[in-house]
């Protein structure tokens, strides 16, 4: 063989190495690309306004891999179905009415669907990675398996804290592995091996799931409404559990509008399954449950404010941030729409500010594809395992469980405060559960409508004393923290006690306040004056030890099973001595011994030498100027508080049912960018307070469209409710009200304080005694303004007649003069009366 040949030999040796090599590389590089992304979808137009804003997220953010939608029709839906080139689509057979029980659950067909196409799609067959999302989810950058740490046996999800079901006995129930129930959904990232042993196991637990009525109480489920709706959700974790799946658990990569983005951290999945708002502005996708607007030539979503009026009404960076999400939310949604209309042939729409932003520079540079920060990928395990090593390394031991709990009545006041705090509880972060104890007769229940507002522990009313008859139901709070401690399992550490009237705003934990046994914490109550004076000597055997304290508190478990008790019996003690209920004494300027169930709880907490850390940095009271740099945990809404014109007093609410009513809600604050900047205390002041209303509104809204109300577009009447027809008296120049009342009771708590300027920092409070609002008094007043209504009528006919009459015309006119003059009096009276009744009903 001569050199050439050789030569020639050696080259294609060469090159065929190379090029088996090269094609190896490439083999490897390419299959890990191999990801496919599922959404599930109903025929509906509800679903396809959603399948239009998801499918151009998914191609703005350049999101790798195929993408099919699992649609799930029955054949009747079909037959006039407009969307099937919305999306790359796989027909799924509709599992809505199950085919065996005929229960009817659409939500079964999320897990139905994906077992299809397992089962009849070739390209699941060419499948390494699956990402599942839902329809209502905007993609703001690639979501690749791998790089957010997925692998084999561990997929990435994001997590869902609600699922309380993983805790108790409804893990135990569904599966043979409770502890590795993880509360995980929305963002699932999993290997297709994964996927093919979970699925069929999904949608199983979700049918057994959803059979088992008997758990799905809120109490087991964390669903607000005891329904059953999530037991898809627990089907997954279940599932999950089951084929033994451990998750890598990420609070990051997915964020609601409306939530605040943590620092440093760039979520790349927007999910609105909430309302949301800027300003002024809102959007909540169950305003558009029927929707036409995919098909409706020229039809947008109201256009949100600019980047520009986003930018002045925000300071806060992060704050400012949530803002600008919201808007790209939107705003993707409607560009999605408007190049959907354009592939329809539509007519090219007129020119507006609005589309002329939406294809400008300015919004291409705000919505372009985003990569995850270092700080996003890290997992919650790795965030829970950094702070209980440094927790370990000071301590000795890992944090300890928390539970939080709530004293209520059965009435509508209560109901609305119970969804404003368990909405804010949810919201806020705070570890462990949340329980409701709600005092009711007998009879209350039989009536009461609220029970499935929060997880509930049912306690026998003392409101009336079952010894002394005494009518006192802020006695309730002891005695159901003594009925629960005795009834109930509890497996936590740490409780925390809030009163309804609160929102929380962040979490409240024992180690972040340095709580300890024997140290509880708690917040600043300067008004009980009695910790000072003789009241202490009388009902302590140590004065020295009584903290002037209430309304939050982080106390040990062991510390409460040994205090309640106490506390109960010193609140009736003080209750009983009615000879130290004055002003002097107690500082109660009503001297009704309103206030006793406090001092009952500093005096029994001294009897037992409970030193209280009091921090000043946990409770806030809307209307107060805040502290520079505090974050507040929690409103304390108890006190009237106002913004220009707009101002919001709880006890005007007392009798509305905002609960029941489908999109009642209060009258909306003010929008933050027309506040006066000049006052910077009184800004923040009144920040605050909008955030308080705001919150409050967010939570009935949301209690709302669970609840499945009606579409508010479609309700004619106004859904924005009022206080109740019974009018108080206005609070004068220096004193403002807390009050707190049950249903039926005819008892108020009332708390009076200096009126607090948004000048002057927090104030020492005064309370107040239970008015006797007096039904007759009520009653009696409509008597007199009926009364006073058929006199005018009878005025008005007596006058026509007289006129009429045309005889003795100086006569007339000195009968009418006598005649005005006695009406103007009776006027008068009445308005002196209807003043009467007013301060009737608030002394």
């Amino acid at each position: 063989m001569g050199v050439e040949s050789i030569a020639v030999l050696w080259v294609v040796v060469v090159m065929g190495g190379a090029w088996v090599q090269a094609q190896e590389a490439a083999a490897e590089r390419e299959a890990p690309w191999r990801i496919h992304t599922l959404f599930s979808v109903e025929c509906q137009n509800y679903f396809d306004w959603q399948t239009v804003g998801f499918m151009h997220s998914y191609r703005k953010a350049r999101q790798p891999g195929p993408v099919t939608r699992l649609l799930s029709c029955t054949e009747e839906e079909k037959k006039s179905y407009r969307g099937m080139d919305l999306a790359p689509t796989l027909e799924v057979p509709s599992m809505s009415r199950h085919p065996r029980t005929g229960d009817w659950y659409p939500a079964i067909n999320k897990p139905a669907g994906i077992v299809h196409w397992l089962k009849h799609s070739k390209e699941a067959e060419y499948v390494d990675w699956v990402v599942i999302l839902d329809a209502d989810m905007i993609i703001r950058g690639p979501i690749i398996p791998w790089e957010l740490g997925a692998e084999k046996g561990r997929p990435v999800a994001a997590y869902y804290g609600y699922l309380i079901g993983c805790d108790n006995v409804l893990a135990k129930l569904h599966t043979k592995h409770p502890e590795l129930c993880d509360k995980v959904g929305g963002l699932l990232a999993m290997h297709i091996d994964d996927l093919r042993a979970l699925a069929p196991m999904w949608l199983s637990k979700t049918e057994e799931v959803r059979e088992d009525t008997a758990h799905w109480a809120t109490n087991y489920t964390g669903d607000i409404y005891g329904t059953g709706w999530i037991s898809e959700m627990y089907g997954y974790s279940f599932g999950a559990a089951e084929v033994g799946l451990r998750h890598k658990i990420n609070d990051n990569l997915m964020i609601y509008p409306g939530y605040v983005p943590r620092d440093g951290i760039e979520p790349i999945l927007m999910h609105y399954g909430l309302p949301f708002r800027v300003g002024n502005w809102s959007f909540s996708k169950l305003e558009h449950h029927e929707d036409n607007i995919v098909y409706d030539c020229g039809q947008l979503f109201p256009e949100p404010p600019y980047p520009r009026e986003v930018k002045e009404m925000e300071t806060d960076p992060n704050k400012r941030r949530a803002l600008f999400l919201n808007i790209e939310c939107i705003n993707t949604l409607n560009e999605g729409l408007l190049l959907q209309h354009a592939a329809y042939g539509c007519p090219k729409p007129k020119w507006s500010k609005y589309l002329s932003f939406l294809k400008s520079k300015m919004f291409a540079e705000l919505s372009q594809p985003r990569s995850v920060t270092p700080k996003s990928l890290q997992m919650m395990e790795v965030e829970q395992m950094q702070t209980q090593e440094q927790h370990v390394e000071n301590s000795g031991k890992p944090y300890p469980k928390i539970h939080t709990i709530f004293s209520t009545e059965c009435s509508p006041y209560f109901d609305w405060q119970t969804v404003g705090l368990v909405h804010s509880f949810h919201r806020s972060g705070q570890p462990g559960n949340i329980t409701r104890l709600l005092s009711c007769t007998e009879e209350d229940l039989k009536q009461y409508k609220g029970h499935d507002l929060a997880p509930t522990h049912y306690v026998p009313s003392m409101s009336r004393h079952p010894l002394t008859g005494d009518w006192y139901p802020a006695i309730n709070k002891p005695a159901a923290v003594v009925h629960w401690l005795n009834h109930a399992k509890i497996d936590a550490e740490y409780i925390v006690i809030l009163d309804a009237d609160m929102i929380m705003r962040g979490p409240i934990t024992p180690w972040e306040f340095n709580a300890a046994r024997g140290r509880p914490v708690s917040t600043p109550y300067d008004y009980l004056i009695g910790c000072d004076n003789e009241l202490a000597k009388i009902h302590t055997r140590h004065p020295d030890a009584c903290n002037k304290v209430g309304g939050v508190i982080i106390m040990h478990i062991n510390d409460l099973r040994r205090f309640a008790l106490m506390w109960l019996h010193k609140t009736e003690e003080v209750r009983a001595d009615t000879a130290h209920w004055s002003r002097n004494i107690t500082g109660d300027v009503y001297e009704a011994g309103w206030i006793s169930e406090m001092y009952g709880y500093t005096f029994g907490a001294a009897e037992l030498k409970l030193r209280h850390i009091i921090s000043d940095e946990i409770l806030i009271y809307p209307g107060y100027v805040p502290a520079p740099g505090v974050k507040y945990r929690v409103f304390h809404y108890g006190l009237e508080f106002k913004v220009g014109n707009w101002s919001f007093d709880k006890a005007n609410w007392r009798q509305v049912d905002l609960v029941n009513k489908c999109w009642a809600k209060f009258p909306d604050p003010p929008d933050p960018s027309t506040l006066d900047q000049t006052d910077e205390n009184a800004l923040q002041s009144y920040l605050l307070s909008i955030e308080c209303g705001n919150a409050l509104n967010e939570a009935l809204r949301l209690h709302h469209e669970n609840k499945k109300c009606p579409d508010p577009t479609s309700i004619s009447s106004p859904i924005l409710e009022t206080p109740d027809s019974i009018s108080l008296s206005p609070p004068s120049q220096e004193t403002t009200s807390e009050v707190t009342t049950s249903r039926k009771f005819g008892k108020i708590e009332e708390i009076s304080t200096l009126r607090r300027s948004p000048n002057l920092k927090n104030e020492s409070r005064e309370s107040s005694p239970p008015a006797m609002a007096n039904e007759t008094f009520t009653s009696m007043r409509f008597w007199i303004i009926g009364l006073w209504a058929f006199s005018i009528v009878v005025f008005v006919a007596v006058m026509s007649l007289m006129l009429s009459s045309r005889k003795g015309q100086k006569k007339r006119g000195k009968s009418l003069k006598t005649k005005r003059r006695a009406s103007n009096s009776g006027f008068w009276d009445m308005n002196g009366n209807d003043r009467f009744l007013r301060s009737a009903e608030i002394a």
